[in-house]
């Protein structure tokens, strides 16, 4: 079950999606943030975000995501708002789903994670490099994280070492975007950086290897260990 808040940001209204585990807490929180599948028109309809959401509630974490793309109408095509993403505008999102989640009464606001799939693991690793208050960073197959998106921002990688909590990724060796080079960059960058972090790489699974409602791109094995290895990391870090 999950309940919808609107909150304000720079006077565009933004729904956040709320999961609650069971108990009465203070529970670890998430920021989940979701991916881009083609063709939905928010959050209720992603089963994917959903789904996953659900899936960390029932491990005890209560999760807030937001609809980063309510800066266009609902109905646009996805295509104009990828292209038209702004990273200062998502910093803004994801403050405002921080603030909310971190403001409920059965969450701990000092064990706050992000965590994002394919769009939502670039502005994971994006919340990440803005929020110091984050204790922990999920990394699914995040694209395009050395490439800036917006007037006037840096690509996202070059602000690893503002990154102030450990860092998880999971990837795909058949994926083109990130590709295993880009991933051997985002870990270079870590490094360099000084954050801790560990990568999984899994074999015979390409992009989106944890999206179910695409029997195409769905891998079940990679996926239950991915889930395994995210739930263990954010259990040490968060619990």
């Amino acid at each position: 079950m999950h309940r919808i808040e609107t909150v304000t940001v720079q006077d565009s209204p933004m729904e956040v999606f709320l999961f609650e585990p069971e108990g009465e807490g203070p529970h670890p929180g998430i920021v989940l943030a979701q991916h881009i599948p083609v063709g939905h028109t928010g959050i209720e309809n992603d089963t994917f975000t959903l789904k996953a959401a659900e899936r960390f509630a029932e491990n005890g974490f209560a999760v807030a995501a937001p609809f980063i793309f309510h800066w266009w109408p609902k109905e646009a095509e996805m295509g104009l708002k990828r292209d038209e993403f702004r990273d200062d505008w998502t910093v803004l999102d994801l403050q405002a789903s921080y603030d909310l989640l971190a403001a409920q009464a059965n969450v701990d606001s000092n064990r706050i994670g992000i965590v994002g799939h394919c769009w939502g693991g670039r502005v994971s690793w994006l919340g990440a490099c803005h929020n110091p208050e984050y204790k922990a960073c999920a990394v699914f197959y995040g694209g395009r994280i050395k490439l800036p998106l917006g007037p006037g921002t840096p690509p996202a990688i070059d602000l690893a070492g503002n990154i102030n909590c450990p860092v998880i990724g999971l990837f795909g060796n058949e994926d083109e975007n990130p590709s295993p080079a880009d991933v051997d960059d985002l870990a270079a960058a870590l490094s360099a950086a000084g954050v801790p972090h560990t990568f999984h790489r899994y074999d015979g699974a390409g992009h989106a290897f944890q999206n179910f409602p695409s029997e195409e791109k769905y891998r079940h094995e990679a996926s239950e260990d991915a889930w395994d290895k995210v739930l263990a990391f954010l259990n040490k870090t968060l619990n």
